[in-house]
């Protein structure tokens, strides 16, 4: 999967604040959706790698039952998780269970999303 991320990450559209990132949802029945980070001059209009990956696979028609894992990389050597705006794109259409795992070319941590989001909000909320 490393070998993917990385690849993956070259389609990073990262000119303005060059932190390139890739991310594979991978689905129970092995199909895996690629996404990457892509910034804009308004960094409110661009998308993170993990929302684009998770979007692709809704709108392939996937659903929260059908996610395995999440897949993320980037370029430095510290792990990184999702920001809130994927967290809560997550909470949304993923079980709180799914396995997140965050790779570096150097190693790889797992947290699970209850990890990430002990206390989130979601539509019973509403």
């Amino acid at each position: 999967m490393l070998e993917k991320l990385q690849n993956l990450s070259k389609n990073s559209q990262s000119n303005y604040y060059h932190y390139p990132v890739s991310s594979i949802v991978e689905c129970n029945d092995g199909t895996l959706f690629y996404g990457v980070n892509v910034e804009t001059s308004s960094p409110g209009s661009g998308i993170c790698a993990e929302r684009n990956a998770l979007f692709n696979a809704l709108s392939h028609g996937y659903k929260k039952d059908d996610f395995k894992k999440i897949h993320i990389y980037n370029l430095t050597d510290k792990a990184i998780t999702p920001c809130f705006v994927c967290r809560q794109a997550l909470v949304d259409y993923c079980n709180m269970d799914i396995e997140i795992i965050s790779y570096t070319d150097n190693f790889k941590k797992s947290y699970h999303l209850s990890d990430l989001c002990p206390l989130s909000f979601d539509k019973k909320d509403l």
